[in-house]
């Protein structure tokens, strides 16, 4: 395969039918990473018709479900053969540090090996009682068709893996398209997926922007279904481009996600230094680049100074640097676009009243960290409010915002105050108290005294903004299947409601 091949459409890599290509860049000091095809309509269309055609004539979606789990399974050993070069490609190409990016490849192949046995032990079906001996009805699940797959920058290989697993797990073909930005590791995982034995034209891959690429799958008439992950803008765009053809979407749009500590939570040191930890987890991983990030702190008034002195201490001490030098803990963000975000939104919080306790600025210059890199300090800024554009609105970045409260209710209240519904999190010594506040939060993964786990077995989705439908989990897998009633007279006689 040669450098500009990056798209794979019916079983053959092939560059962009128009010849355009696109720098990827190394978000570290801006150099090129590699070079990529720059798919268009045409290359587009090319993978759909051939996503289509190995559905309505070939015979994935009528193989048994042990043999599609057994390929998802050859897929995952072939992950963990790779998975120093993925990890590697995922640090470089995401700036993520290369501890994250092996945790990256190793939830992936979780991913693949749940649904496999997930697809491998369902029944045959939901019996369901007609009333009559005569009368066998069953409901049983059928892959939807040809998907749509169009994954974010921040978790490429992850993202791509919660779709790609369940789509193929479920009988379904597909096109996936990868953030333009960060293409490369799920350039490889679909070179694992034809390695495995996948059929020719089941997995397609169109390397390519948004639009017209992402459009056009999204409106595209030959596709069954569109799931996306990305901002809400975009995402509102795919659901009304897909509206036409009345497809099943799946959008996940990320959060505004709150974390909420309570005094009790502190009363010990052990408490105190955990929810602190959990704390700079919640923002600073993946340089707040996380759509589930814990970038909201809202916590108790009455341990709010010590709370956020600690906060800003420990974030200060935060090693930025090269993803892939030993002993960063916290890499570049993934473009210039974004570290212009970041500094915008760092402005804007200043100009209206935060008190910046830590950060706001680019780093110096090191060994580690090129001037040319994309990197910003971790940011704390305390004396924050709900009428700020940095509390309202998703920053995706390295910033974490500061509010109280002094009741549980208002605690409640503050965390609901958005318009997302992604996720939170609750820290309470009072595990009465914490599973209360829990079942309160509109938000669509919730944890208790922890932050950031994902299981692949539990659904995750959203509240509000933050989109419809579920990935991971068994309703992960049903977002790509259709329910088919069957219903079986097992002693037919005619009707005789007519005369003749």
């Amino acid at each position: 395969m040669s450098a500009l091949e990056t798209m794979h459409i019916d079983g053959q890599w092939r560059p962009a039918a128009s010849g355009a290509t696109r720098e990827v860049l190394d978000p570290a000091d801006a150099s090129v990473l590699a070079v990529v095809a720059e798919g268009g309509t045409e290359d587009t269309d090319a993978a759909v018709a051939a996503a289509r055609r190995a559905f309505d004539t070939g015979d994935w979606p009528r193989t048994p479900a042990a043999e599609r789990a057994a390929l998802l399974r050859r897929v995952a050993d072939l992950l963990q053969r790779d998975r120093e070069e993925l990890a590697l490609t995922e640090s470089r190409d995401t700036g993520k540090t290369l501890a994250e990016g092996r945790i990256d490849v190793d939830d992936v192949t979780a991913a693949f090996r749940y649904f496999a046995d997930l697809v491998v032990n369902e029944s045959g079906g939901r019996v369901v009682d007609a009333g009559s001996a005569d009368v066998h009805s069953v409901v049983v699940r059928e892959p939807v068709g040809v998907c749509a797959l169009i994954t974010p920058w921040n978790y490429p290989l992850l993202q791509a893996s919660w779709k790609i697993a369940p789509a193929l797990a479920a009988g379904n073909t597909l096109v996936v398209k990868p953030s333009e930005i960060t293409p490369l590791s799920t350039v490889h995982l679909v070179r694992l997926l034809a390695e495995a034995g996948l059929p020719a034209g089941v997995a397609n891959l169109v390397t390519g922007p948004g639009d017209p690429v992402g459009a056009r799958m999204s409106a595209h008439p030959g596709v069954d279904l569109v799931s996306f992950t990305g901002g809400l803008a975009s995402g509102t765009k795919v659901a009304a481009a897909a509206a036409a053809t009345v497809k099943k979407v799946a959008l996940e749009l990320g959060g505004k996600n709150p974390n909420v500590v309570f005094a009790d939570a502190c009363a010990t040191e052990e408490g105190f230094d955990t929810a602190v930890d959990q704390a700079l987890n919640a923002a600073f991983i993946h340089s707040g680049q996380v759509c589930s990030a814990g970038s909201r702190l809202i916590v108790e008034e009455s341990v709010r100074d010590r709370f956020v002195a600690e906060l800003a201490r420990r974030a200060r001490r935060i090693r930025i640097g090269r993803g892939t030098e030993p002993g960063v803990e916290c890499g570049p963000l993934v473009s210039q676009q974004q570290l212009d975000k970041t500094e915008a939104y760092v402005a804007s919080a200043l100009a209206e009243g935060a008190v910046l306790r830590c950060g706001g600025e680019r780093p110096e210059p090191s060994e580690v960290r090129p001037a040319t890199g994309y990197f910003y300090a971790p940011t704390v800024l305390d004396r924050c409010h709900r009428g700020m554009r940095v509390v309202r609105e998703e920053t995706f970045g390295p910033i974490l915002t500061v509010e109280t409260f002094r009741t549980e209710d208002e605690a409640v209240t503050l965390a609901n105050d958005t318009e997302y519904g992604l996720a939170g999190a609750v820290f309470s010594g009072d595990t009465a108290r914490a599973r209360r506040v829990a079942a309160r939060l509109r938000h669509g993964t919730v944890w208790i005294n922890d932050y950031h786990p994902y299981l692949p077995q539990a659904e995750w989705g959203g509240f509000g903004k933050s989109g419809v439908g579920r990935e991971l989990g068994p309703s992960g897998l049903d977002e790509y299947r259709e329910t088919k009633h069957v219903y079986e007279n097992l002693r037919p006689a005619p009707v005789r409601w007519f005369a003749g």
